[in-house]
């Protein structure tokens, strides 16, 4: 559904040129193992998106846009839009894709204002996304100048959405791969900054995690870390027995100063925590593009400050770290 020989291309300019061989077969690998439900459904879907041509976009701003001078169609609205919803349910974003405003569950873009001015420019650089999703802060990535950007998302859901607005941006040095971090080549030390948003509490081996992402580091390279945290001391942490706001997959959501130990014993230093902010139903919610529940559904009726579950409301920090030069 995929083909990534552009960015084969661009890494071979990269210290990422030795790992190429291994990327490449852990995509075709990724690909024969591909058998989900919907796969034919997905490749039909973005096989008939209306060829249109964009002439202008716009990725530095809060929803990424495409636009066209060109008059489009009812035809190819209607077709557009409903391929589109087809990809349901879009958690990320917001997107304008030409006529069509994809009001996502999650506005990304509350997250990425809270970092942005926190971190090292972008301008220049090759960055790693893990756990993207759909792309959304990827593009925002290329919208602050980087030179390449690379997310990792295995599911695949998301990879299509990613290749559907792609499609309109097919020239832009930004791609998803279909792998877990887990399957990524190691120790690639490529990147000047990687992101990792959303993902340390769905991590089985949160310190092995840590360390994956050190060693994808350029040597002085930035991390940037968005994660759930809990309030308490050096020895706290949350390991949900069943569930966690409705989710079956966090294993482990510690406080803000075990996990400032946690990424010193990963091998980081110049910690610093940037923002500690409690999520709001304003951030993410229930839409027409993502009509499943959401985070009023998660809370306890009785005492927004918990989850469902008892367990505390979520409270998400950002960490910046170095890693060695």
């Amino acid at each position: 559904m995929n083909s990534f020989s552009h960015l084969f291309q661009l890494l071979e300019q990269t210290r990422f040129k030795p790992h190429i061989d291994t990327l490449q077969v852990r995509l075709e690998f990724a690909e024969t193992q591909f058998d989900h439900g919907e796969k034919i459904n997905w490749q039909s879907i973005l096989q008939s998106l209306p060829e249109i041509s964009p002439n202008d976009y716009r990725l530095d701003r809060d929803i990424i846009s495409i636009d066209t001078e060109s008059d489009i169609s009812d035809e190819q609205q209607v077709k557009l839009e409903a391929n589109l919803r087809q990809l349901h349910p879009w958690r990320k974003g917001p997107y304008q894709i030409f006529n069509i405003f994809i009001n996502s569950e999650w506005r990304s873009d509350y997250k990425w204002n809270r970092l942005i001015p926190q971190i090292k420019p972008l301008k220049g650089k090759r960055v790693l996304d893990v756990g993207t999703g759909n792309g959304y802060h990827c593009w925002r990535a290329r919208g602050e100048g980087a030179d390449l950007v690379l997310g990792i998302e295995p599911q695949r859901l998301c990879t299509v959405q990613f290749q559907a607005v792609k499609m309109y941006l097919s020239d832009e040095p930004v791609f998803v791969v279909p792998l877990a971090m887990q399957e990524f080549p190691e120790a690639c030390k490529t990147f000047d900054t990687v992101f990792s948003m959303g993902v340390f509490y769905h991590t089985r081996s949160p310190i092995d995690h840590l360390i994956q992402l050190r060693l994808a580091l350029i040597p002085g390279g930035e991390l940037i870390l968005e994660t759930l945290v809990v309030e308490g001391n050096h020895e706290t942490v949350l390991i949900p027995e069943n569930r966690y706001a409705k989710m079956r997959n966090v294993w482990f959501i510690p406080s803000v100063l075990m996990l400032e130990t946690m990424l010193k014993r990963a091998g980081f230093s110049d910690i610093h925590l940037v923002n500690l902010n409690q999520t709001t139903t304003d951030e993410q919610r229930s839409t027409d593009w993502m009509t499943f529940e959401s985070l009023t559904d998660f809370l306890s009726p009785n005492d927004p400050q918990k989850t469902v579950e008892g367990h505390p409301a979520p409270l998400r920090a950002i960490f910046i770290a170095k890693a060695p030069e």
